[in-house]
């Protein structure tokens, strides 16, 4: 009896600290709750334990940059949102979250928050 409580206590902290896929899973999980209820700053700490809990599953980090701009959108921090989705398209050109993120600087763009063309104008001196 002894060694089943053991075990499931050793298995129930593995679950929530431990370097395993349910920890990855157990953040990312928290993140998404976090998100519903508009904590971006605990969103942001929670994906960032995704981040160092996922560094072997790479197929995870396309989701987790996805929600990061999502709340960086949320912040008002739009500039910062749409080079996270640019880097989504650059390093994901075919997962799902780079078809979303197309869509979300499309979605920018319309509403004035992203400029389509380059910021930076060359300006040429005045003559006198």
């Amino acid at each position: 009896m002894r060694f089943a409580l053991i075990a499931v206590l050793a298995l129930a902290t593995l679950s929530v600290t431990g370097c395993t896929r349910w920890s990855m899973n157990h953040h990312l999980n928290n993140a998404y709750s976090a998100y519903d209820r508009g904590n971006c700053e605990q969103v942001m700490l929670e994906l960032s334990k995704v981040d160092r809990a996922s560094r072997a599953r790479p197929y995870v980090r396309p989701e987790v940059s996805m929600m990061r701009g999502q709340c960086l959108e949320r912040q008002k921090l739009f500039i910062d949102a749409a080079q996270t989705y640019q880097y989504i398209i650059a390093a994901y050109p075919q997962s799902e979250y780079a078809y979303r993120a197309r869509a979300r600087l499309e979605t920018l763009a319309s509403l004035g928050h992203y400029p389509t063309r380059s910021a930076a104008t060359v300006v040429r001196p005045t003559r006198f």
